[in-house]
């Protein structure tokens, strides 16, 4: 054998046998695009839709918040207000609401309560007066009214009333509901000034009514025999 042929099956021997065929490039894996579902999509636009718009009226509200008067003791009918029984706070208000705004608050301090106040609330202007709840030539008396008396509509400060005098039996020849036969009803006007809560047991309920001076005494007199009555007049007075 020649020394070519030895020389060619060593390298033969030798070399590395093929790996069945040349390998071409190495292909980037496949990545599978995600299906975007449309209803996803639409409730994430909503949600941050939804959220925008809370913050829209978050801030809006805000803008428009006004200062008010605040109630911050309690004050009772007729008492002069001060500016310990007052305070301030910062709200949203519907345009209806009628309330003292803070700016006008030294314009209530010394005037009085028209109604019973209590903390918490929003003062209004319809809750104060200027005026004294008894008048220069005014009395004031007191009426218990039994449970079966009290009217079912509320008693409120500035309500006008009539204070009715209805005989008791054997007081003399009486007609219909005890008025005496031939003589009109005798009737005195008066002015709600302060209605108590009924009492515990009782139920009584007292009403301070204003009346003329020439009429507190026989007023006073009516109720102490019991032949005392209080009617309601009708809203507008008349």
């Amino acid at each position: 054998m020649s020394k070519t042929k030895e020389r060619t099956g060593a390298a033969t021997a030798n070399s590395v046998p093929p790996q069945g065929g040349v390998a071409g490039p190495v292909a980037p894996p496949r990545v599978s695009a995600r299906r975007r579902r449309p209803g996803v999509i639409a409730l994430s636009l909503a949600l941050i839709a939804a959220g925008g718009a809370g913050v829209a009226v978050l801030l809006l509200q805000v803008s428009n918040r006004t200062q008010v008067v605040t109630v911050v003791r309690d004050v009772q009918v007729g008492q002069v207000l001060t500016e310990q029984d007052l305070g301030k706070a910062s709200m949203a208000l519907d345009p209806a609401v009628r309330v003292v705004r803070a700016d006008d608050l030294e314009s209530v301090v010394g005037k009085r309560a028209a109604v019973e106040l209590k903390p918490g609330s929003l003062l209004s202007p319809s809750q104060v007066t200027k005026d004294a709840l008894v008048k220069s030539g005014e009395q004031l008396v007191p009426i218990g009214l039994k449970p079966e008396q009290v009217p079912a509509t509320a008693l409120i400060p500035g309500q006008k009333v009539q204070l009715v005098h209805v005989p008791g039996q054997g007081t003399g020849d009486t007609g219909q509901a005890g008025k005496p036969s031939g003589s009109p009803q005798e009737t005195i006007a008066g002015r709600v000034v302060k209605a108590s809560p009924a009492a515990p047991g009782t139920g009584v309920v007292v009403v301070d009514v204003a009346t003329a001076a020439t009429d507190g005494p026989t007023a006073a007199a009516w109720m102490s025999a019991g032949t005392l009555r209080l009617v309601l007049d009708a809203p507008d007075g008349s």
